[in-house]
């Protein structure tokens, strides 16, 4: 009961934490002050570790890694943003862009998992006989970290388009203040491009290991690779068309808004094979639904 009610204080302060930070990483890219960015990564920090407190706690309690059901998924899926975050504010403290776009995503994540979802689905339940495996840890944790990559480079994608759709030439500036703004927008949008490809091809690299890790666990569980259940079609639908993109940028080194626009639709695959199949509700990676 302690520690039930511990989880449910932490639950409310690292998401008071997350709109914050949310709202101080966009204040930090209109004024990129040090102080502000210094205590957002402290800020930053102390999310990720309540959020892992969190996760550990509920991992005591329940004596299986906390992905039960949905609620808990989207849980640990806000944990994978805030690592995310934190590595890459850690190595790379310059790259504020990857804060915007798993601050908000975190945020999201956790706002819809605690303020959305009915109580009943948010509490425990037992693991089913088939997740009672040793492969439950290595699979869900590389594939959510394909999901978390591969997300932040569409959302990376739909800055880039939001940049560009931004016509600078009407507005009445010197040549001098127009130059300056317009070598300011290209540095970013070369930036978002490249941050883009990278996450996507780290997130690309995650989801090849997680499918295959997860065909190796189905033929542990079921005697089966591959059985065409709804997540693994989409997961291979989605592997496809991001494999699809890396080899046309590698060969043909294709850039711009097209390649920015097929990145972007990715988000609505990826958000299909993480969370639609769950609204259907069929399968044997549901982890829970509305109706």
């Amino acid at each position: 009961m302690i520690l039930i009610s511990l989880e449910h204080i932490l639950v409310q302060i690292y998401f008071a934490f997350f709109l914050i930070i949310t709202l101080v990483f966009g204040a930090t890219l209109v004024y990129p002050v040090t102080k502000i960015g210094n205590s957002v990564k402290r800020g930053v920090l102390s999310v990720f570790l309540c959020i892992t407190t969190n996760l550990i706690i509920r991992w005591f309690y329940s004596r299986h890694l906390p992905l039960s059901n949905l609620y808990e998924s989207l849980i640990f899926l806000s944990w994978n943003f805030c690592f995310i975050n934190v590595l890459t504010q850690f190595l790379s403290p310059n790259m504020r862009w990857i804060g915007m776009i798993t601050a908000p995503s975190a945020l999201f994540t956790h706002g819809f998992a605690t303020l959305v979802l009915p109580i009943d689905m948010q509490q425990s339940q037992k693991l089913i006989p088939a997740l009672q495996s040793h492969w439950l840890i290595m699979h869900v944790t590389i594939i959510f970290l394909g999901y978390v990559t591969l997300l932040c480079g569409s959302l990376s994608s739909i800055g880039l388009l939001a940049m560009n759709s931004k016509d600078t030439t009407v507005l009445k500036k010197t040549q001098i203040v127009f130059l300056l703004e317009n070598c300011r927008k290209t540095k970013i949008i070369h930036l978002l491009d490249n941050l883009s490809f990278y996450s996507i091809v780290f997130g690309f690299t995650f989801l090849t290991l997680g499918i295959l890790s997860g065909a190796v666990w189905a033929n542990d569980a079921w005697g089966r690779y591959w059985s065409w259940d709804p997540k693994e079609t989409w997961a291979l639908i989605t592997w496809l068309i991001f494999a699809n993109y890396i080899h046309i940028r590698l060969n043909k080194g294709w850039r711009g808004q097209k390649p920015a626009l097929v990145r972007s639709l990715g988000l609505f695959f990826v958000w299909i094979c993480f969370f639609g199949i769950n609204l259907c509700g069929i399968g044997v990676h549901t982890y829970g639904w509305f109706f």
